[in-house]
């Protein structure tokens, strides 16, 4: 009895792929073929109307699709298609176009008066990227704010795009920018800030058991704030929490 249930299941798993097949061998190639078939042609990179005539020419019908965002296609070319390029298909078949919208773009705010902290949040809101920094004297503008920018305000650019900017160092030659110490050792940020002609203020340690003990985790005044030379920078120091994290250095 057991062995006829065998043989049953196994002619029927026999007639099943027997089906597939048959299915994908024949049946499927010939309702594909029905009507005639053909390879889809290439459109990408033509202009809308370019690719519309082509695939008209070829017995297919060309559908708009949606329209992206794209650095690399002028606005109103197409940049995919669906089916692609060299798939067989049959005669009328839809052909899906997705066609350039351009770069996007965004505009240029104002930076003049604003100091480089509110200047980066200003460009993040716009898709912008803070470019360089230089600094000059100037009696207009007091230290740490931004004099002038090299893109106009108002003016529409690329998502992406850098603005370089001058910031005033105020109306003293002496005045300097402070470095950057986050991260540091605290050997040496003390050895860049008297570098830079500063002097280091008060050095503050933290509890932290994510760092190595003696690593900058703060600092005031900020990066690249702009202050006058021997101004003192205070320190925020990491250190493991056996050792007494409110400790002072004068």
């Amino acid at each position: 009895m057991r062995s006829k249930i065998i043989r049953f299941f196994l002619w029927c798993a026999g007639i099943f792929f027997a089906l597939i097949f048959i299915l994908n061998s024949f049946i499927m190639p010939w309702y594909v073929n029905k009507g005639g078939t053909l390879q889809v042609p290439s459109v990408v990179g033509m202009t809308e109307e370019e690719a519309f005539q082509t695939l008209t020419k070829s017995n297919l019908e060309p559908k708009r699709g949606e329209i992206r965002p794209d650095n690399k296609y002028p606005v109103g070319d197409v940049i995919q298609q669906n089916p692609a390029a060299g798939q067989t298909v049959k005669l009328g078949r839809r052909i899906y176009l997705s066609i350039s919208g351009g770069e996007q773009e965004t505009i240029v705010p104002s930076l003049r008066g604003r100091t480089i902290r509110d200047s980066k949040f200003a460009l993040d809101r716009n898709n912008l990227k803070q470019g360089q920094i230089k600094y000059e004297t100037s009696s207009e503008l007091p230290e740490g704010t931004i004099i002038t920018q090299d893109i106009a305000p108002g003016t529409r650019v690329n998502r992406g795009t850098y603005i370089s900017v001058i910031v005033s160092a105020g109306e003293s030659i002496d005045s300097i920018y402070v470095p950057s110490l986050i991260g540091k050792t605290l050997s040496d940020a003390r050895r860049i800030i008297k570098r830079k002609g500063l002097k280091v203020g008060s050095i503050n340690y933290q509890a932290n058991n994510d760092l190595l003990p003696n690593t900058v985790i703060d600092q005031l005044p900020r990066e690249n704030d702009v202050v006058t030379v021997n101004k003192e920078i205070d320190l925020f120091v990491s250190q493991t929490v056996e050792k007494d994290s409110t400790a002072k250095e004068n």
